[in-house]
């Protein structure tokens, strides 16, 4: 059964539509990256896998049941708020007992976001990174098996960056499946499994990381340089070949890197690299999106 199912997932408020016929699906274990630019609807997307909000039409199943019992599933949406005039550990103790959690699990979460050594103080004197951590702690309190993230680094340093992706691969490894919603792509990278992207509203894409980013044709290293691009010009057409940094970025199906192999050594090149080119996940993102900025 699949952590997270959305069927045609609508959102509207009067003519403004935020989310429409949303298709999703995260997988039991995975790390799911959720892109998307400004006003995509995103955030509005996770509040209603929260059942925050209503959908207008269409469903949300957790586990396979309708969002409601929320007891499997820890959730940071839109930044944490906590009471400025408690301390990190006191905070997390209110929500412990809300959420009947025996308080020796405070300790253990508040190790894993590194929070241990300020976790006496006032949670109003918190940087926007250590708030961050705080909040994420706060999500890992009920040992959840799904975790819902919006931004889970913002507000980091870079040292902080790298932890909190150490800390969520960490959590995948372990069983644990992650939704994560983050602007930054370089991130998703490095510590998603698969990718859903959306804009306007709609799912455009939903892929590994990999195969998102294969697929945008081939590089190969010939020699004569110009004599390899003349006859690939002349088999593909001029528009398909260009010259890049001393090789040549040839748009093909990859499934062609064969036949094309041959065809330059029968006519005279000698071809040392032959490889799929592929784009990296900004160039993917901005041609799914229409080129909008990326964003929550």
């Amino acid at each position: 059964m699949e952590p997270v199912v959305c069927e045609k997932l609508t959102k509207r408020y009067g003519e403004v539509v935020a989310v429409q016929d949303l298709d999703l699906t995260v997988r039991a274990g995975e790390v799911y990256g959720f892109l998307g630019p400004n006003g995509a609807g995103k955030t509005t997307t996770l509040r209603m896998l929260l059942g925050l909000i209503r959908p207008t039409s269409g469903r949300v199943l957790l586990h396979g049941q309708p969002p409601g019992d929320l007891s499997g599933v820890g959730a940071m949406i839109e930044g944490p708020a906590f009471y400025p005039y408690l301390s990190g550990r006191d905070n997390l103790r209110v929500l412990a007992r809300y959420a009947a959690v025996d308080d020796r699990r405070i300790d253990v979460v508040l190790d894993l976001v590194d929070l241990s050594g300020r976790a006496k103080h006032k949670f109003g004197t918190y940087s926007l990174g250590m708030k961050q951590r705080l909040g994420v702690a706060a999500a890992l309190l009920k040992d959840p098996q799904l975790l819902i993230l919006d931004e889970p680094t913002n507000g980091l340093d870079p040292a902080g960056m790298a932890d909190m992706r150490a800390l969520i691969r960490r959590l995948g490894a372990a069983g644990s499946t992650v939704l994560i919603s983050s602007h930054l792509l370089t991130e998703v990278e490095q510590i998603c499994d698969r990718v859903g992207i959306i804009a306007r509203g709609a799912l455009v894409a939903e892929n590994t990381v990999a195969e998102l980013r294969s697929g945008a044709g081939l590089r190969i290293q010939a020699a004569p340089l110009d004599n390899a691009a003349a006859w690939l010009r002349l088999v593909l057409g001029a528009a398909a070949v260009a010259i890049v940094d001393g090789a040549l970025d040839v748009t093909v199906e990859p499934a062609r890197a064969a036949e094309l192999n041959e065809s330059l050594v029968k006519a005279g090149i000698s071809v040392s690299e032959l490889r799929t080119r592929e784009r990296d996940l900004e160039q993917v993102f901005l041609e799914l999106t229409g080129g909008e900025s990326n964003g929550r």
